[in-house]
């Protein structure tokens, strides 16, 4: 202590500017007089550290919402109990967010426990401060030795305080920040000069002591808990426990170590590494993650999407770039090191002391590198899945609330605005942003771009006209959802290199300006001319995505409609024209993906070129303008800068393309959210305000309605008043029925009048049963909560207990996408037992009874109508659109009659029997059943119409499982991409792969050789001589540039004329290589999705019954787009590193053998460490891809039910499901980047000390500057090639799991066409006999029969009647005349349509010649032309006379209709069915409930049309109504799968 109190204060105080240079980098030390202000950076980084610890604490409330954590003090909220909370809430420690960022506002903590972490390191601050005294009390020598001491004192002082007043019980940024500081530099000074701290074995304790407290302190905290260790954690999975699916990921809970590490992910790794990982084994999202609070607060956000997506995710934006701005200046700092390493290998007085030091900074280098990494990824992914999941649980929402444009447009002429599955591509393609797109058929790339180039000079600007009439489709919303939400989520992950990539650049220009001077001034034009010809590129690439984006919408579109009208277009073999007009499209994104990979391939090669020549330019002007040697010292840091800034400029153009889509991503997103919603217009109307829910009537005065965005009127001067009791809406078909209930539901816009609804839920029974793909009992319920006896009430009333009793699964049943398992009749009854169950007190009915045999629809009309104090009906207002009045008019209290004009007629209960002819004639006759038909409904009258047998054959097989491989992809797999890609192009891109290695090869060796040519001293020569020999080369031969070429001192002009072909072969290669990869991807994306859609065209129709559309839509085009996208790079890219990986160690070895046990070591680890992590990643990535075909499909189900899901006020639920399944998926991603962080991590370690390791190598072999140079750049490449080798061959087998789920597609079970067995020339014949010999049918070989035993024959030319309880087998008998259902072979049935076997003839001449005309026919977007002649096949006259016999309502041959017939009504869809069959006139005819919902007039005029039309036919007609069938004179009567009857039907006298 006296020598302390001798120096005085001010010899405890180092002399700043006494430290006059305080690196000396020859000596690799620090210069004299600096060492104390080493010392000092731990004392001003801690009083930093702390001052701005409790300063920020006051400012935090003012922090904006861009610099907080979104989801900051949720997970507490949820998780904690109540006396945690209090501790919680006032705890400043927690830290739900590793260490990086604060989730939730600093408050003084008015509860402080003591905890044995904070003891422990309040003990360790204050025996570091006491022996940093101790030390200094030991020095003797000078000041700089106490002032060294003495560094521990004021940071452990500080540390100790924060400890003592905070008693943090998670890790604290501020005094883990004080701790590292302080033990780099107590590293740093023992590393760097050990003998200024003391030289007696007591200053050497008491250094080494505080050295180790130090570190003790840093073991405390990387052990420390990330979460406070107070709040609840049942929820949470513990790390290196077996994971759960019921618990969150680990994350929540780990210690600072295991995150840094991402070791928590390690028993989910030895899980996949013994078996296949199944969705139970994978952890939920952590709290940061989920997406039910990161929905409820991104709605909160005000501003364009844009904003609100910055303002979400601010701060994760500023972590990213920071931690990626210090991975650049580390990795930058690599060759600012590498040149003082070779200068001190070349120096005269050369010693190992300053090298050592030197490849220890590079490790350290690495080593932060590495760290920063994982923060990095980390922060990047939580940037990427908030991002991604806010932005597809808004577009969800904001589907819920717009206004339903798809469900019907006024009836108008063509528009080009949607696409169409029937040709006119010009109205649908071309069209697309005509305003800025030039012609997009296919044409020469040479006029192409001049034209694209004169249009880059005008911006386009949306039309707010043109967004008005076109609302986003459904193929657009999906679009929107696989494809846009994708790019600009991608973008976050990706915001950083806005920063470091220009910031790379800009550093990499200066720092060669310190090695090159003024030269590199040249090359910087160079740089400058590539980036204005890039400018103009990007324009172009800009206006080229535009175009594919359109394109690509047409194709989803189109695609869309295809699969889901699969099953009816090959019923009237029209699939292949269908398919032709979608390979059209197809063909048209390929040439548009052409244009834009040309365009971006032609900024990569501006951009090599700018690279390459960059290093040519500058050394040419470093030789021979400045006139300085290009010596080794200068040439290899140098080239390391030129390839650092090569890569980066390589990476801006996928960059600026990666911008571009982004931006064109976006603002089709915000279109989207700008769509009206569907009360943006009510809130404008007089009395749009909704009434009470008191007040139980729904009242129109004088209002006119139409269908949104139309200006066409469909109700006109509506006027009615509906209370509790059944009102009865009738009217002829197509004369705006449906029309009246989507008025009251408030779907149409309002023009004028005034409309009242109680603001409640509406139970609303859609014309067309919307059902979801779940059991029969939870489309029931909906929802809502299970009351068993109003269940089995409901059950009764709408006679669908027996349907159960014969199902395996009772009401368990799952019935398939839309209720594919039901029958036409069963699928209407539980869409009428939904809106019964409801509590809703409004119920809406658009007529659920059409398709139910009079029998039934009567018992069910008695069951919930005729008792007024029934429970389920009593004090309900039900408004009941039919067409069968007389079974429902006397439980009637009024009957609204639609008339023409949009007009409605109301009359009262007086009125009705006043009225009684007038409503009479809307049934024409009261139906009666068949004496068949009752016999076999009559036994039973409370029993359901159902089809037991056929729904206990096929209940089960919905829905199947998705198939997932497991392990990895197969060779098979590559093989069938390789093939689809043209082996040719593959050997060409391999070859030019390995000519751009070698070129680079010798491109390094002909500057190491340029180099070395300055200093030619014996020992050079003798070493270089030596080593050249050990390589096996000949000394005199051209690998010596230097024994052909003059001395550069000389002439330096032939080395720089070879370094520069050199260069321009290197582009030229890559400029070949960039040809091949485009025509690979062209080629690989046509064949591929070629083939699968002729597969999924031809597979066989029980692959449409197991198999949901989402998922088969999600093969066809995420996959696909993976396909299309970055796989063919993935491929290139690992074919271009293992020949770097293959190069280098060949170089290296030769160089230095002894790197030959080194690298096989390391190769060795670096695989071991791949195989373990390869089946996690595998298994991950394939049960993403499975995960996301739910959430198309549900997309997909929300937008046909769009209607029902918003009358049951049911938007939450449906929203709340999103949020699962987007869970369900994002976890998947979320996981599998987790574990990708987790190999990162460890290659990254793995490489910098093997980097490490050779150096020490090469410099201990006593090699040249020259050679260490070259070998360290080949090492280099090597360990870079290796670790890219193992994560390109990762990333590709992830990226062919698409490929892989594709060739799945290729091996779908084929339907047997028989194309080589045509039948006899004019068959089939209206006069064929069609016979049923001993017939079974069954669904699938594992299901009881549906149909047993049918033996029949029905005469040619004959009306059959084909009656039975509903879904008693009716239709499966049409389907096996389709031959889509086979017989039984064990039973040798036949079906012969007069002598010919329908399973062994040509399947697409027997659909041609028959002719199915379907209960619900499926209409394609297009005309009215398109519809009834898709093929082509009739004159213009033929179908404008069928049009106006079946449609004569101010309909057209132009008439637009929309996919799915939206636009019209179930009655006009089958009006186009009947006109159909009229057109084609088949010689058999088959028509399935045909005129269900046709009116009882109309329909007795189409049954007379069809009996004269037809006459030269077969016509088999399944109906329940008398009408449908009293003319037939053939008559078949099913009853469970049997016939009960088949024979002439005898007139009654």
């Amino acid at each position: 202590m006296a020598d302390i109190a001798g120096y005085g204060l001010a010899g405890l105080w180092p002399c700043y500017s006494c430290c006059q240079d305080f690196w000396i980098p020859s000596l690799a030390n620090f210069g004299p007089h600096c060492l104390g202000i080493v010392g000092h950076i731990p004392v001003w980084i801690s009083l930093l550290v702390f001052v701005l610890h409790y300063a920020l604490i006051r400012f935090d409330r003012w922090r904006p919402i861009w610099l907080r954590n979104f989801t900051a003090g949720t997970d507490e909220a949820r998780f904690q109990g109540p006396d945690q909370e209090a501790s919680a809430n006032n705890d400043e420690s927690f830290e739900d967010t590793p260490l990086l960022s604060r989730n939730r506002p600093i408050i003084f903590s008015r509860k402080k426990i003591w905890t044995r972490w904070n003891l422990c390191l309040l003990i360790l601050n204050l025996t570091g401060a006491v022996i940093s005294i101790f030390g200094a009390a030991m020095a003797h020598h000078n000041p700089t030795e106490i002032q060294l001491h003495l560094t521990p004192l004021i940071p452990n002082i500080l540390s100790a305080l924060l400890t003592l007043v905070d008693r943090p019980r998670t890790v604290r940024r501020s005094l883990f920040i004080i701790a590292a500081t302080l033990f780099f530099v107590q590293l740093t000074v023992t590393t760097l000069a050990p003998g200024a701290i003391g030289t007696t074995w007591k200053c050497l304790a008491t250094w080494a002591g505080g050295g180790c407290v130090t570190l003790a302190s840093i073991i405390v905290m990387l052990n420390m808990p990330l979460r406070d260790p107070l709040l609840s954690s049942s929820k949470i999975g513990k790390p290196f426990t077996k994971p759960d699916s019921s618990v969150r990921s680990p994350e929540d809970i780990v210690t600072l170590w295991q995150w840094m590490s991402v070791s928590w992910m390690g028993p989910l790794i030895s899980t996949a590494c013994k078996r296949q990982l199944h969705d139970k084994d994978v952890w939920l999202l952590a709290s940061d993650f989920q997406h039910q609070q990161l929905h409820l607060l991104f709605r909160e956000l005000t501003g364009t999407v844009l904003v609100r997506l910055l303002k979400a995710n601010g701060l994760d934006l500023i972590l990213t770039t920071c931690l990626a701005t210090l991975e650049t200046l580390a990795e930058l700092s690599e060759p600012i090191l590498l040149k003082q390493l070779l200068n001190a290998l070349m120096s005269e007085t050369a010693t190992m002391r300053p090298a050592f030091i030197y490849t220890s900074l590079i490790l350290i280098a690495r080593l932060v590198k590495a760290q920063s990494g994982v923060f990095k990824i980390w922060y990047e992914r939580r940037n990427y899945e908030r991002s991604r999941g806010e932005m597809i649980t808004m577009i969800h929402d904001k589907t819920l609330r717009r206004k339903a444009f798809t469900i019907a447009t006024e009836v108008s002429t063509p528009s080009s605005q949607a696409p169409t599955l029937l040709g006119q591509e010009d109205d649908s393609l071309d069209d697309i942003n005509s305003e800025d797109v030039g012609p997009s058929r296919p044409c020469g790339l040479k006029s192409w771009a001049k034209g694209m180039y004169q249009g880059s000079k005008q911006k386009p600007v949306a039309s707010p006209q043109r967004e008005k009439e076109a609302p986003a489709s459904t193929g657009k919303i999906l679009n929107l959802l696989r494809g846009d939400v994708y790019e600009v989520a991608q973008r976050f992950w990706e915001a950083s290199t806005l920063i470091t990539k220009p910031l790379s650049v800009l550093v990499s220009i200066v720092l060669l300006w310190k090695i090159l001077g003024s030269a590199s001034l040249f090359g910087i034009l160079v740089i400058a001319f590539g980036m204005v010809v890039n400018y103009f590129m990007m324009g172009l690439l800009e206006r080229v995505e535009q175009e594919r984006r359109g394109t690509t919408d047409v194709k989803l579109e189109r695609t869309s409609q295809f699969v889901e009208s699969l099953r009816h277009l090959r019923w009237y073999d029209w699939q292949d024209r269908w398919l032709g007009k979608i390979m059209e499209t197809r063909q048209k994104e390929l040439f548009q993906r052409i244009k834009s990979n040309v365009v971006s391939r032609g900024m990569n090669i501006i951009n090599n070129t700018t690279s390459y020549m960059f290093p040519v330019v500058g050394f040419a002007a470093y030789t021979l303008i400045l006139r300085k040697p290009l010596t080794v010292d200068i040439a290899f840091p140098a080239l390391g800068l030129f390839t650092m800034l090569q890569n980066n400029l390589r990476e801006l153009p996928p960059l600026y393309t990666a911008l571009i889509n982004a931006r064109v991503a976006m603002r089709r997103i915000e279109d989207f959210m700008l769509e009206p919603d569907k009360d943006d217009n009510e809130d404008d109307k007089p009395a749009a305000a909704a009434i009470l829910p008191g007040n139980l009537e729904i009242s129109v005065r004088n209002a006119s309605f139409s269908w949104p965005g139309s200006d066409t009127t469909v109700l006109n001067n509506v006027s009615f008043v509906c209370e509790p009791g059944l009102t009865l809406v009738c009217g002829k078909v197509g004369i705006g029925k449906t029309a009246l209930l989507q008025a009251i539901l408030g779907e149409l816009d309002q023009h004028c009048g005034e409309k009242s609804v109680p603001a409640e839920m509406i139970g609303y029974c859609a014309q067309m049963p919307w059902l979801e793909s779940m059991s029969i009992r939870d489309n029931i319920l909906f929802s809502t909560p299970f009351d068993e006896t109003r269940y089995w009430q409901v059950l009764r009333a709408c006679c669908l207990v027996e349907d159960l009793r014969k199902f395996k699964g009772g009401d368990r049943s799952l019935i398939g996408e839309n209720g594919l398992g039901l029958s036409g009749g069963q699928r209407a009854r539980v869409a009428l037992a939904r809106a019964v169950y409801s509590r809703s007190r409004i119920l809406l009915l658009d007529d659920p009874i059409a398709a139910l045999d009079h029998q039934t629809a009567e018992t069910i009309s008695r069951n919930l109508f005729a008792d007024k104090n029934s429970p389920l009906t009593a004090g309900r207002l039900i408004v009941l659109v039919t067409h069968r009045v007389d079974i429902v008019k006397q439980h009637a209290y009024q009957v609204l009659d639609i008339v023409s004009g949009g007009q409605v007629k109301t009359f009262n209960r007086r009125e009705i029997a006043e009225h009684e002819k007038e409503l009479e004639a809307q049934a024409a006759t009261a139906p009666q059943s068949s004496p068949s038909a009752e016999s076999s409904t009559s036994q039973n009258p409370e029993a359901s119409s159902s089809d037991e047998e056929e729904m206990a054959a096929v209940v089960g097989k919905f829905i199947q499982e998705e198939h997932r491989v497991h392990g990895g992809v197969m060779v098979t797999v590559y093989w069938q991409y390789v093939k689809a890609g043209k082996l040719s192009w593959w050997v060409t891109m391999v070859i030019l792969c390995l000519l751009i290695r070698l070129t680079n090869l010798g491109y390094n060796w002909f500057l190491k050789e340029w180099g070395e040519q300055y200093r030619k001293s014996t020992e050079l020569e003798y070493g270089l001589h030596t080593v050249i020999s050990q390589a096996g080369f000949k000394t005199d031969g051209p690998i010596e540039p230097g024994r052909q070429l003059p001395p550069p001192e000389e002439d330096v002009r032939p080395w720089l004329i070879c370094l520069a072909i050199i260069a321009l072969v290197q582009i030229m290669f890559e400029a070949l290589s960039d040809v091949a990869l485009i025509a690979i991807i062209y080629n690989a994306g046509k064949s591929l999705f070629t083939k699968a859609m002729r597969c999924v065209t031809n597979a066989t129709f029980r692959f449409y019954d197991v198999t949901p559309v989402g998922r088969l839509m999600n093969r066809l085009t995420s996959d696909i787009g993976t396909i299309d996208g970055q796989i063919a790079v993935q491929v290139l890219l690992l074919a271009f590193h293992s020949l770097g990986w293959m190069t280098s160690m060949l170089v290296i070895a030769t160089a230095t053998p002894i790197f030959i046990v080194l690298s096989v070591g390391m190769t060795a680890l670096f695989v071991f460490m791949y195989n373990r992590y390869l089946p996690a990643s595998q298994d991950l990535r394939r049960l993403e891809m499975v995960s996301l075909s739910p959430l198309l499909s549900n997309f997909g189900t929300l937008l046909e039910g769009l209607t029902t899901v918003r009358a049951f006020r049911a938007e939450p639920h449906f929203q709340n499901r999103i949020i699962a399944t987007t869970d369900d998926f994002q976890k998947m991603d979320h996981i599998y980047w987790s574990l990708q962080a987790w190999l990162q991590y460890r290659f990254d370690l793995v490489s910098s000390f093997s980097v490490f390791a050779l150096t020490l190598t090469a410099i201990s072999h006593g090699l040249s500057g020259g050679m260490v140079g070259f070998v360290l750049a080949a090492a280099a490449n090597f360990v870079e090639s290796t670790h890219q080798v193992c994560r390109r061959y990762g990333d590709m087998q992830m990226q062919f799991v698409s490929v892989e789920r594709i060739i799945e597609l290729l091996g779908l079970e084929q339907e047997q066409e028989n194309t080589d067995n045509p039948p006899p020339p004019g068959w089939p014949s209206y006069t064929d006999d069609i016979v049923f010999d001993k017939v079974t049918l069954r669904y699938a070989p594992e299901f009881d029969p549906v149909l047993t035993d049918v033996s029949l024959v029905i005469p040619g030319g004959s009306t059959v009647a084909v009656t039975g309880r509903t879904g008693s087998g009716k239709s499966t008998l049409a389907y096996a005349l389709l031959s889509t259902i086979q017989p039984d072979a064990g039973t040798g049935g036949q079906i012969r349509i007069g002598s010919v076997d329908i399973a062994k003839v040509d399947k697409h001449i027997l659909r041609r010649h028959i002719t199915f005309v379907a209960q619900d026919p499926v209409l394609f977007a297009g005309t009215l032309r398109d519809n009834l002649d898709p093929l082509d096949e009739h004159i213009e006259d033929e179908r404008a006379k069928v049009l106006k016999t079946v449609l004569d309502n101010g309909f057209t041959l132009d008439t637009r209709v929309d996919g799915g017939g939206k636009n019209l009504s179930q009655g006009q869809r089958q009006l186009v069915g009947l006109g159909r069959a009229i057109l084609r006139r088949s010689a058999i005819v088959i028509m399935d409930e045909a005129t269900a919902s046709i009116d009882v007039e109309t329909a007795a005029y189409i049954h007379q049309l069809l009996r004269r039309e037809l006459r030269y036919s077969t016509v088999i007609t399944i109906a329940h109504k008398v009408e449908a069938v009293k003319d037939a004179d053939f008559e078949i009567v099913l009853d469970k799968g049997r016939v009960v009857k088949a024979g002439r039907r005898v007139a009654k006298a």
